[in-house]
């Protein structure tokens, strides 16, 4: 696929402005020189959120969300990197280029927006058609469902005949895109071509951007399948994909909550009733793109499913797939309706506060869903069945990253089995130090498309070197070349090997201010020493200082953070910012330039003591192999001065 230029993603963010696009979503106060809102991502009562106009972010002292124009609207609208580039440059009439990549690209666009322009007709036909009969109208009826709700999800109706969207498109007996897009299918062997749905209420599938990308058909009386959806196209890819979610996005919002469901009339029934965070599965296992694209979305996730062997069995693999992205952060619970109930028979019978006081009240956390499905499989009263059931969930501990959850889940595996912690460690293995979730920052940074401009890549998609700045030269300014980094020196975050060190305290206090104002990055000496002697800090600030000196002008806090976010340097990035904003937030520039001033000296300081070594040492080589005589007066006195200053 090919990639976004990096250079037109900088140029867009110094184009846009971040009040204005936030404000297209929430509205802003002005609170002296920046403005404040109740924060979009947690429930708060009075605004902790702020949004800097000078320095193009965002930042919520509350729950910590904070990021640029793109970071926001990747965060509130659940879009990946690429979508929400597309809408954003949209919405300001740039026009969005494409790096070379592979040679079909551009078709490839072509023919996705011809698909999705068949599918828009093909959903404003079926929602006439829906206004024509009174059967299908009766149906939705006797589901409970109101004119209102039907036309905020764009029901339609198929007619029951063999090819009614005839009447919809004049091509309909040989456009290859109605068969590739799904609308119709091709009978191999009689050459007949005749439509998918037929006499089915129709549910639009639409993507994250609202366009319609497949259908689902409800059968109107007994017969199966009772459900049909569009098959996999160009467009529409089921383990991708969520029924609703773009009607929901702002219910989930406020409630920090999505609630995952079977089938589209649950979504639709709910929604009818007021519980309007549900969304839907297509017709397959809840999958980890699904898993990741919901927690970025809301705090909990719960997932409903009928009492059933089958529900329980979809339970499963949504839990099986849920573990390598569980957070400490964020809550997956699982929710068992009564036999007789799914969610739209339940909520119709016993109403919204029933309902949502089940899902409060009922729900199963993960530990808990998954020791009862382990326990349930074995002799819990036998030593075998307890060897067996830590047999079984042995793969399943050892795929949990999260650190507080993976440790509660072992006490409780231990508790079971009657084992204490040091033999469930012996066992299992011993807990995660670090969760990689959290190494990686905010959940705007982990979104489709990281990498735009810190992971940079090659042609053929492999990732470039980081930076690093030539060794030599002297001086700060832009136009500095850069060399890649050796084979032989470490990634940046790896424990440095033995030797001189720089002072990690005085590495973060640099970071922190270099957020805060990333123009004194080009104040910075060229750092002589060593990429392998460097604390991970201190590669941290060279690499800012890489990337500020190649710009055409000094990026603002918010695009240096969203320029740096695929890096490997990101993490001290974003704790750097999190501290720079309670210790700096409020500063005038006058104390923060002091801060900068002392910091600076302290670096000086740290950069003369190697350099000093280095020429103690080639002094000492020529007195060793020639004798004091060698030195000159000059060097002898250098000598001396290098002598005492190492003492």
């Amino acid at each position: 696929m090919a990639r976004i230029p990096e250079e037109f993603v900088q140029d867009l963010l110094n184009r846009l402005d971040i009040i204005e696009v936030i404000e297209r979503y929430l509205p802003l106060k002005k609170a002296g020189q920046n403005y404040a809102a109740c924060c979009p991502f947690h429930k708060e009562k009075s605004p902790s959120f702020t949004v800097s106009a000078t320095k193009q972010f965002y930042h919520c002292f509350g729950c910590g969300a904070h990021g640029s124009a793109i970071g926001f609207v990747m965060e509130y609208e659940g879009l990946g990197f690429p979508d929400t580039v597309e809408k954003l440059a949209e919405s300001i009439g740039m026009q969005v280029p494409r790096s070379e990549g592979r040679p079909d690209d551009t078709p490839k666009r072509a023919l996705q927006t011809s698909l999705v322009e068949l599918n828009t007709r093909a959903m404003h036909y079926y929602r006439e058609q829906l206004k024509l009969s009174p059967r299908a109208i009766d149906y939705l009826k006797r589901r409970g469902l109101s004119g209102q709700v039907a036309a905020r999800f764009g029901l339609g109706y198929a007619p029951d005949d063999w090819h009614p969207l005839a009447q919809c498109f004049s091509d309909y007996a040989t456009n290859p895109q109605l068969a590739e897009v799904g609308l119709v299918i091709d009978h191999a062997d009689s050459g007949r071509r005749y439509d998918r749905m037929r006499d089915r209420v129709i549910f639009p599938i639409l993507d994250g951007k609202g366009q319609v990308i497949g259908f689902g058909g409800r059968i109107l009386d007994k017969g199966e399948p009772k459900y049909l959806n569009s098959p996999e196209t160009p467009l529409f890819q089921k383990g991708l994909e969520l029924y609703g979610l773009p009607q929901a996005r702002q219910s989930i919002r406020a409630k920090n909550r999505v609630l995952v469901v079977e089938g589209y009339m649950d979504v639709v029934a709910l929604a009818q009733l007021g519980v309007e965070y549900a969304v839907a599965t297509l017709g397959t296992a809840c999958t980890p793109e699904h898993v990741k694209k919901l927690s970025r979305m809301a705090d909990q996730v719960v997932f409903s499913f009928d009492g059933d062997k089958a529900g329980r069995k979809a339970a499963w693999r949504a839990l099986e797939n849920s573990l390598p992205l569980a957070s400490d952060g964020k809550t997956l619970s699982f929710l068992f309706l009564p036999a007789e109930h799914d969610p739209d028979s339940y909520i119709r019978e016993y109403g919204k506060e029933a309902f949502e006081k089940l899902v409060d009240e009922e729900a199963l956390g993960l530990v808990a869903f998954m020791t009862r499905e382990l326990a349930g499989q074995v002799d819990m009263d036998t030593d075998e069945g307890k060897a067996k059931f830590l047999h079984l969930a042995k793969p399943l501990v050892a795929q949990v990253k999260a650190p507080a959850l993976s440790m509660l889940l072992r006490k409780k595996l231990g508790e079971l089995a009657g084992l204490d912690a040091v033999e469930v460690a012996q066992l299992l293995g011993t807990a995660p130090q670090a969760s990689s979730q959290a190494a990686a920052g905010p959940a705007y940074a982990q979104q489709d498309g990281g990498g735009q401009f810190g992971q940079q890549t090659q042609a053929g998609g492999a990732p470039k070197k980081p930076w690093n700045k030539q060794q030599g030269g002297g001086g700060s300014g832009g136009g500095e070349k850069r060399r890649w980094r050796g084979k032989d020196e470490p990634e940046l975050g790896a424990p440095p090997p033995e030797g001189p060190r720089q002072t990690t305290d005085l590495g973060l206090e640099l970071l922190q201010i270099l957020v805060a104002a990333p123009k004194y990055a080009l104040e910075l000496p060229q750092n002589e020493t060593p990429a392998s002697a460097m604390s991970p800090a201190m590669q941290a600030i060279q690499r800012v200082a890489d990337y500020v000196s190649e710009q055409p002008q000094v990026p603002v806090t918010g695009h240096l953070l969203d320029a740096m976010r695929g890096d490997p340097c990101f993490r001290l990035l974003d704790q750097a910012f999190s501290k720079s904003r309670d210790k700096y937030g409020n500063s005038e520039e006058a104390i923060l330039a002091e801060a900068w001033q002392h910091a600076l000296q302290r670096y000086l300081l740290t950069q003369e003591k190697p350099r000093a070594a280095r020429r103690l040492a080639e002094l000492q080589r020529k007195y060793d192999t020639s004798g004091f005589g060698s030195l000159s007066p000059e060097e002898r006195d250098e000598y001396g001065r290098l002598v005492l200053m190492g003492r």
